[in-house]
């Protein structure tokens, strides 16, 4: 199991995941911060980045913030 600190730039262009130094990521999401679809859209990318179902990702805390922390369950 491992937890990332991840930031979320909903509304952006492209989608696009960035690894910063501190080890944390920063997730540019085509979706609104609407009805949970920019949190749908963050679980896809990071499905399709690390090669785990959907079901294995879990926003443990900030559904309504930018700032979130993610639990992987590999």
């Amino acid at each position: 199991m491992e937890i990332l600190r991840v930031k979320v730039k909903p509304n952006s262009k492209q989608q696009q995941i960035e690894q910063q130094p501190d080890g944390s990521l920063t997730v540019h999401l085509k979706s609104p911060p609407v009805d949970g679809k920019a949190n749908k859209e963050l679980i896809k990318l990071l499905s399709d980045r690390f090669h785990i179902p959907k079901s294995h990702i879990t926003i443990k805390s900030g559904l309504l913030s930018k700032n979130k922390w993610v639990e992987l369950d590999r």
